[in-house]
Order: C-alpha cells, then structure tokens, then sequence
C-alpha cells in the first residue's frame, strides 16, 4: 500500500521508497527527514477534499508533505494492528 492510500491513524512501517519518482530536492528532504525503509509510520490527516499536505508522523516527528510524494513510499500496516480492529 502507497502512503497516500494509508487509512488516518493507522500505524504502519515503510517498506520501500521508490526514490527514482521523486525530484532530487524532494528524495534529499525525505531523506533529511527521517524516510528510509524500517521506519515506523501514521498518516495523522490531510487537508479537506483530498488536496495537499498530508500530515505524517515519521517516528516521534510530525511532517507535511505533498500527495505526490506519499505516492512513493510504500508502507506496510502491522498485522497486529488489523486484527485489533
């Protein structure tokens, strides 16, 4: 599941960075910010409609970053996580 896709509030771990899809300046801010595979993940919100940013805590640090962005990690929800709900 894309990060974009990552329901609000649902703890997940990011399982790969399609790096390749993002500009350099934005793959270095992500980088700078913490984005690497392993990393504990939650889509916190968005702005109403859909539109950007979304807001994403990234470890302890809370983050906002554009749709197109979240489009290129990949995250995976905790299985734990599912069965609790």
């Amino acid at each position: 599941m894309r990060l974009d896709e990552l329901p609000y509030r649902t703890p997940a771990t990011v399982s790969a960075i399609d790096w390749t899809i993002l500009s350099e300046t934005d793959g270095k801010r992500l980088r700078n910010l913490g984005f690497d595979e392993g990393v504990d993940i939650e889509a916190l919100h968005g702005a109403p409609f859909g539109k950007d940013p979304l807001a994403i805590r990234v470890g302890r640090m809370m983050v906002a970053m554009r749709r197109a962005q979240a489009r290129a990690v990949s995250v995976q929800v905790e299985a734990m996580d599912l069965a609790a709900e």
